[in-house]
């Protein structure tokens, strides 16, 4: 009987170990789609660098697929905000606004929280990140850029010291903040006490570098943060 017992249990310890493997596998062929399209274009970047070769090559498609696997772990929830016009962007960082509350309507700056992007003096990658952020917010009419409207997305310290408002800003479901760090046009920087979205950004940024994108291309990367550029060039 004992003998029956121990039989009994390894089976269903067996059968137990299976279930999760058949629940497992489902969970990830939901990504399976995805996964092989990103793969199918890094293949393609390392063909064009000239690195399909060696153990640098396995680190970097390692590395590669946890950052998809992070970023499709991404939860999803209604976001909150204000939608307003955008009238102009001042820089990589900072857009100007009508704000229609005040009586006259006053145009206001917000200023995007956890990046900072290259100084407008920084050549080249001041100007790239000032018009990185133009295509994200505009799209071209015939031949001039207009402005579309955005959500405005506050954190726990809402204006800055010069008296900008600070917010995450989306557009059609992209937060313009992230996908600034993820095509390499500004850094990101983590500030307190703001830090709604900060492994987000971190991400990002680590993707950037890894694709060398913008300011981490290798052949022409930026040697100083924009803060140490302003250090030097009062």
């Amino acid at each position: 009987m004992r003998n029956r017992n121990l039989e009994f249990r390894g089976q269903a310890q067996s059968q137990l170990r299976v279930n999760n493997f058949i629940t497992a596998d489902i969970a990830l062929s939901t990504q399976h789609s995805a996964l092989s399209f990103f793969k199918s274009q890094f293949f393609q970047w390392f063909e064009k660098k000239k690195c399909l070769s060696g153990y640098g090559y396995k680190k970097r498609l390692l590395i590669f697929c946890c950052c998809l696997l992070l970023f499709g772990c991404q939860s999803t929830k209604q976001t909150q905000g204000t939608i307003v016009k955008i009238e102009r962007v001042v820089s990589g960082q900072t857009l100007e606004w009508v704000d229609t509350s005040k009586q006259p309507a006053l145009i206001d700056r917000v200023r995007l929280i956890g990046i900072e992007a290259p100084d407008l003096r920084q050549q080249p990658w001041g100007d790239q990140a000032k018009q990185q952020l133009e295509q994200m917010t505009g799209k071209i009419n015939g031949q001039k850029l207009v402005f579309e409207s955005v959500l405005l997305e506050s954190d726990v310290e809402q204006v800055d010291q010069f008296g900008r408002k600070l917010a995450y800003v989306w557009k059609d479901g992209v937060l313009l903040n992230e996908q600034l760090v993820k095509e390499g046009s500004v850094l990101a920087v983590v500030r307190s006490p703001n830090h709604k979205y900060d492994q987000r950004l971190i991400r990002a940024q680590e993707y950037a570098r890894l694709m060398g994108k913008g300011i981490w291309n290798p052949e022409q990367p930026m040697r100083l943060t924009p803060a140490e550029f302003k250090s030097q060039n009062k």
